[in-house]
């Protein structure tokens, strides 16, 4: 008979810590981001389809969100500033994630590899979905900013203002819901957010 090591692999991802070279108060590793993306995409795909018409599969656009960061099993968390640094280094780090998702996807039996490659290497979704699964991973590294700024922790202070200055950038109607509606209760206390429980 034979085994697979996919979900098993998967489970590694709590040992892939984010925001290596900053000095965190909380590490935060990529399962706990890739699920917070998911709720955040899965949000964001609703409001869009509530608020403004739209059509985008909310279950869809979260499942991606889910395995968006699982080649870091493999590559590691390769920071922000190095990963954008050169056109030349974003392309080859692209390569180096997809090799990554194919090797993820090598340890899954025929059946179920075509599923996981649409998850993985998501190239074949509309690109309106893939720009909210984006949104998502950029509002769930401000939302890790504004905890860290919370804490007292000024290390996370530029990066907030720079993720802040591009989720508006990104002129997303459904992004400029969530901010204006959500976020700011990311600023206060259990207490202030009037939890009745």
């Amino acid at each position: 008979m034979s085994s697979y090591h996919f979900f098993a692999i998967m489970s590694r991802m709590k040992y892939i810590n984010r925001w290596s070279l900053m000095n965190n108060t909380r590490l935060e590793n990529i399962s706990e981001h890739s699920l917070t993306v998911a709720m955040l995409a899965h949000a964001l795909a609703i409001i869009n389809n509530k608020r403004f018409g739209g059509h985008i599969d909310p279950e869809h656009a979260a499942t991606i969100a889910l395995f968006h960061d699982c080649t870091e099993i493999i590559t590691g968390d390769l920071p922000t500033p190095i990963k954008y640094s050169s056109k030349s280094m974003r392309n080859a780090y692209k390569d180096i994630e997809s090799e990554a998702a194919h090797q993820l996807i090598s340890t899954l039996p025929d059946y179920m590899k075509e599923e996981y490659e649409r998850l993985l290497n998501p190239q074949d979704t509309d690109s309106y979905t893939l720009k909210l699964v984006k949104a998502a991973d950029k509002l769930s590294a401000l939302i890790k900013c504004i905890e860290e700024e919370r804490l007292g922790n000024t290390e996370f202070e530029r990066a907030g203002a720079g993720l802040l200055e591009a989720l508006k950038g990104m002129e997303l109607p459904e992004l400029d819901v969530f901010m204006e509606d959500f976020l700011p209760s990311y600023y206060l206390s259990l207490d202030e957010q009037n939890i009745a429980l």
